[in-house]
C-alpha cells in the first residue's frame, strides 16, 4: 500500500511540475479536471470491487487527469494554429 501511495503522489508530483513550463489553456485546464473526476469516479467504482475504494480513486484521478490535460492541450494547440 506504501508503495502505491508513493507512486501517486510522485506522479502528480511530476505532472503538477511539469505544467510551469508554460501556462495551460483553458481547454488543458477543463480537461484536466473532467478527466480527474470521471476517473476518480471510474477507478472508486473499480477499486471497490477489490476492496480498495481510496486507491483506485486515487490512482484513476491521477490517470484521468493526465488524459484529459493531454486531450485538452491538443485542443489548445489545434486553435492556436488556427488562429495564426
Amino acid at each position: 500500500m506504501k508503495i502505491i501511495i508513493t507512486t501517486v503522489i510522485s506522479a502528480a508530483m511530476a505532472v503538477s511540475l511539469s505544467n510551469c513550463a508554460a501556462p495551460a489553456g483553458p481547454n488543458t485546464r477543463r480537461g484536466a479536471t473532467t478527466g480527474a473526476l470521471l476517473g476518480a469516479a471510474a477507478g472508486g467504482l473499480i477499486g471497490h470491487q477489490s476492496g480498495r475504494t481510496l486507491e483506485g480513486a486515487a490512482l484513476g484521478a491521477a490517470a484521468g487527469g493526465g488524459a484529459g490535460a493531454l486531450y485538452g492541450n491538443a485542443r489548445d494547440q489545434e486553435q492556436y494554429e488556427r488562429r495564426y
